[in-house]
């Protein structure tokens, strides 16, 4: 499935129509639908980026599609794709930071120009923030219109597939870890289900910054994966030894941080048991459930921290791009040509993905 995919030219010009992949009624896979839409055109402070990539996720696109997104209203048919990377096609009024041929990469937040939140650095938990693909048309079509500064230039040697791979939540991962008090060399990281697109993507930044890193999967062909991505201490988060374990990995010392985006009772109890005095567990989801047990005791005389993180923020991504910069790259399981998007969507429902999953597309 996986094939090198080029960064598309704009020297034809911007056509007035353009295909897209949509869902104008809610289900499963198969409502997916190519469609032909007016191409959208930039305002002010907008470019228009002909797409190359468009990653998939759990939430933003598979629970959408199914209609039981849980913040989120749609206007039908109604055209997916979050993260994704392609070429500037044009530039609206008032750009200044790309220009028509770059090749960039488009975080999904679109945040308000400025409310509390954004003051306090928090612009990521703002109730004005939109998210493309959610509450404005998405990258699932040729062109996507999304603001100048949610875009970034990518840097030589990256292609269209891995941008969109690291845009998304490579900022989320940064924003866990920054939250969480950062981590580098020295740090202590234990990253639960990590074979995920952002548990990779978590656990190779982690690795990337120096961090001794232990991560999880309950499947044990999972964890063959992630010991051929070069992770040494690998291991199954439910068993009873998994606290001492970890802690052994760490020369005796306990997680300065860990990252449990499941929400799974068994696995954040083990997880909290492995966290050093002053240490973070830091969530940025919770789709095997929600609600875990907590000891309070334990919490309050070592001074443990527990912490949400919804996503990146514009801050995060300029930090994990200069990283990327530095060689960090995540992990991409597969690519599948956005004609084939049912089955793209079919291949992460069945979970059995160790990375990202990318659709592309070709002009």
């Amino acid at each position: 499935m996986d094939k090198e995919v080029q960064w598309p030219s704009v020297d034809g010009g911007v056509p007035s129509e353009m295909h897209a992949t949509a869902f104008a009624e809610f289900g499963g896979p198969e409502v997916l639908k190519d469609i032909v839409v007016p191409t959208p055109q930039p305002g002010r402070g907008e470019v228009l980026v002909k797409v190359a990539a468009v990653s998939v996720g759990r939430l933003l696109d598979l629970i959408a599609r199914s209609g039981k997104h849980p913040y989120a209203t749609f206007e039908l048919p109604h055209i997916l794709g979050a993260d994704h990377a392609g070429t500037i096609a044009a530039v609206g009024e008032g750009v200044d930071n790309v220009v028509v041929g770059d090749h960039v990469a488009g975080f999904h937040v679109i945040f308000p120009v400025e409310d509390e939140y954004t003051r306090s650095g928090y612009g990521d938990l703002s109730p004005s923030v939109k998210i493309i693909g959610t509450h404005v048309p998405g990258a699932d079509g040729e062109y996507v219109v999304v603001p100048a500064v949610n875009v970034r230039v990518v840097p030589e040697g990256i292609g269209p597939v891995m941008a969109a791979s690291i845009i998304g939540v490579g900022p989320v991962a940064m924003n866990q870890f920054e939250r969480a008090g950062g981590v580098g060399a020295g740090s202590n990281v234990i990253v639960q289900g990590a074979t995920s697109g952002l548990g990779a993507t978590t656990a190779m930044l982690a690795k990337h910054l120096g961090a001794t890193v232990v991560v999880t999967s309950r499947h044990e062909s999972k964890r063959e994966r992630l010991r051929e991505l070069g992770f040494e201490h690998v291991f199954d988060a439910i068993d009873e030894d998994f606290a001492d374990r970890a802690r052994e990995a760490f020369g005796g010392d306990g997680a300065h941080v860990v990252v449990d985006n499941l929400g799974a009772p068994l696995i954040w109890e083990h997880g909290f048991a492995a966290l050093r005095p002053g240490g973070a567990m830091v969530s940025s989801g919770a789709f095997l459930g929600h609600v875990v047990p907590l000891n309070l005791q334990r919490a309050y005389t070592q001074g443990m921290r527990v912490i949400g993180v919804r996503t990146g923020t514009l801050g995060t991504v300029d930090r994990v791009w200069a990283e990327a910069e530095r060689g960090y790259r995540t992990v991409v399981d597969a690519t599948f040509p956005i004609e084939n998007a049912p089955d793209a969507h079919r291949f992460v429902e069945r979970a059995g993905n160790v990375g990202r999953v990318v659709m592309t597309r070709t002009h």
